[in-house]
Parts: structure tokens; C-alpha cells; sequence
């Protein structure tokens, strides 16, 4: 008897730690929506894969066949990234994207709503000395977008330049960073997440 109770107890015990996981998946799965539906969280995403680096000469912003886009491999990316993002609990995004065509394809499919093409996220990767300005203007973007966005998730799909001056951290083709910022949209500290 003695034997079977410490059995039973044993094995209570384990599948109590066992659920007690499973729980915490759930609430680690959830964290990330949870952070993005406060005021003070932000994702910013750079666009997924498009081969090359810079745009070729003569390219022109409001014409995607001068520029460099998604190949299949990126528009794939960017898929499984939405269905990730919904895996995780964000449901209902407000995003925003830079004028540039491989982050607005990005952008579209994450399938999280129509993006905002929003210049504050445009790279400067051609005119470096346009840093400080650019980081500045997300910022206020930042601030103002998360005092009026109520519950749902902000995202900024972007370029590297952009979010290393922003948070410091430099990402590869569609990574993820979870920024936490002040009220003036600060960058205070940051997460880069796995690639997807």
C-alpha cells in the first residue's frame, strides 16, 4: 500500500509539473500579445528576403520593378511570419510600412490589415546623414501611434538601418525585434526574436 501511494504520488506529481509546462507554453505564447496590446510595446520587423543589397541605380520609389522586392523565398517568409504573429495571439494589428516595395509586400503579407505606407519608416541606407532625422520622426511616429491605438498590436515593417539606429540591434532579412519604449518612443530596451 505503502509502495503504491508513493507511486500515485509520484506520479501526480509529474503530471502536475507536466501540465504546470503545458500552462507556461501557453502564457510564454501569449506574452508577446500581450506586450504589443500595452502601450509601451512595439514590433518592428525588417522586410523578408529579397536578394541584393541597396536598390540598383536609377531606381525610383513609387515603381517596384526598379527596385529590389521579394522573391519566393520572401513572400514565403513573410507568410509564415503572419501566421506565426496569429499563432502567438495577435489578432488585430495597426501596420505600417516603409514606402519601399519589399517592405510593403511584407507588410501585406503578414495578413494582419491593409499597411499604412508611412514615410517616418523609410530608409536612408543611400543617405546615411539622414540617420538622426529618420530615428527621430519614428520616434514621434512611435509615441503618437501608441497613446491611440488601444489594445491592438503596433508593427513597423522596415529596413536594418532603420532599426539599428532605432534599438541598436542589426537584423537579418525578416527578423523581428520587440522594442519597449517611453512615452516619447524611446527605445529602452529590446528583443530580437527568431527568424521565422
Amino acid at each position: 500500500m505503502i509502495f503504491f501511494s508513493r507511486f500515485l504520488l509520484t506520479w501526480l506529481t509529474r503530471c502536475g509539473l507536466i501540465a504546470l509546462l503545458a500552462w507556461g507554453g501557453s502564457a510564454q505564447a501569449n506574452d508577446l500579445s500581450q506586450r504589443l496590446a500595452s502601450a509601451d510595446h512595439v514590433l518592428l520587423m525588417r522586410h523578408a528576403y529579397a536578394p541584393g543589397i541597396g536598390d540598383p541605380t536609377g531606381y525610383v520609389l513609387g515603381r517596384c520593378e526598379t527596385q529590389r522586392v521579394l522573391n519566393d523565398e520572401g513572400k514565403a517568409q513573410a507568410t509564415r511570419t503572419g501566421q506565426w504573429l496569429r499563432q502567438q495571439g495577435v489578432q488585430q494589428a495597426e501596420v505600417h510600412s516603409s514606402p519601399w516595395c519589399r517592405c510593403l509586400q511584407t507588410a501585406e503579407r503578414l495578413g494582419l490589415g491593409t499597411p499604412l505606407n508611412t514615410p517616418a519608416l523609410a530608409s536612408f541606407f543611400d543617405q546615411p546623414e539622414q540617420a538622426g532625422a529618420q530615428t527621430a520622426a519614428l520616434q514621434r511616429l512611435i509615441a503618437e501611434r501608441l497613446a491611440r491605438k488601444g489594445t491592438q498590436a503596433l508593427i513597423l515593417v522596415t529596413h536594418d538601418v532603420n532599426i539599428r539606429a532605432f534599438t541598436g540591434a542589426s537584423v537579418r532579412s525578416g527578423e523581428m525585434v520587440l522594442a519597449r519604449v517611453n512615452a516619447q518612443g524611446q527605445s529602452l530596451d529590446h528583443q530580437v526574436l527568431p527568424l521565422r
